[in-house]
């Protein structure tokens, strides 16, 4: 069996025009708004998949951790009640029992939950028993990144996973245990995996970021964030074709409100959310 869990760690505030580009914000606001400083709420939501056939128990993703400062959380406004171990304790499960984390890329709110920071300010893997993979054009970016990108990389929350030997890379098209199917892009950062779960109530694909919530759909809806947006662009057209057709869930780790939904079309033929719902639902 084959089973999907959503893992929420907490929400964090970012500029609501960096995530929308260049999309006026006389659009963007009406579906997620904004504060006196124009920056929205937006949610850390990971994903858990169980192999119950192989004995796995498989994260996708790790939210941002707690080892940062003060200073660098002021700057986010972290908020909500749960965490990555909270939600996992509520499917009984500690951090020993993952088996595999699967990092979608090493931007801070996807990987700072990977290590944590022990009593003596030592740094350990927040899953001992765990085999931690991404993709190695992902791996060599962070460690050499652009200008751009450079604040989002922090070495302390993936130099570990090398160091311990318990780092392996994915490539397009890969399946993982039998049940994650390997998609990479290299819009938002080189080497993004946005992992297609191969569930028991059918296919649902972790949009991670290239495509972080409902309002982000439409192929134009392209983050300030991303490095290449025109390739970003190119990629979203090619991937909600698929997903469109095929039917594929689409699963949304920034989007405070939405979990989950189909993908459809308008009248004009541009791609749209439809058919909310959350993982819960669906076992």
């Amino acid at each position: 069996m084959i089973k999907v869990y959503s893992i929420p760690t907490g929400n964090f505030h970012l500029d609501g025009g960096a995530m929308f580009g260049v999309v006026p914000k006389t659009i963007w606001e009406k579906q997620v708004p904004a504060n006196e400083k124009n920056l929205c709420n937006w949610a850390m939501r990971c994903m858990l998949v169980q192999n119950t056939s192989l004995g796995k128990n498989i994260l996708i993703d790790t939210g941002i951790g707690n080892k940062q400062s003060e200073k660098f959380f002021s700057f986010y406004d972290l908020n909500g009640n749960d965490t990555l171990i909270s939600s996992l304790a509520k499917l009984g499960l500690a951090p020993s029992d993952i088996t595999d984390v699967l990092l979608t890329h090493l931007h801070f709110d996807h990987v700072g939950g990977a290590v944590f920071q022990n009593d003596a300010g030592g740094l350990e893997l927040t899953f001992p028993n765990a085999n931690y993979y991404v993709h190695q054009v992902q791996w060599l970016h962070a460690h050499n990144p652009n200008p751009r990108e450079r604040a989002s990389f922090l070495s302390e929350n993936y130099s570990l996973l090398n160091e311990k030997g318990v780092l392996s890379f994915l490539n397009q098209d890969d399946l993982l245990h039998d049940c994650i199917e390997i998609q990479v892009f290299n819009g938002h950062t080189l080497g993004m995996i946005a992992p297609i779960i191969h569930a028991d109530f059918g296919k649902v694909m972790y949009g991670a970021d290239l495509i972080p919530s409902a309002p982000h759909i439409p192929v134009n809806y392209v983050m300030g964030y991303d490095i290449q947006p025109l390739i970003t662009m190119e990629e979203k057209a090619k991937i909600l074709k698929r997903l469109f057709e095929e039917e594929i869930w689409l699963f949304f780790e920034h989007d405070e409100k939405n979990e989950m939904s189909k993908v459809t079309k308008n009248e004009k033929g541009a791609y749209l959310a439809s058919d909310f719902t959350q993982l819960d639902k669906m076992e």
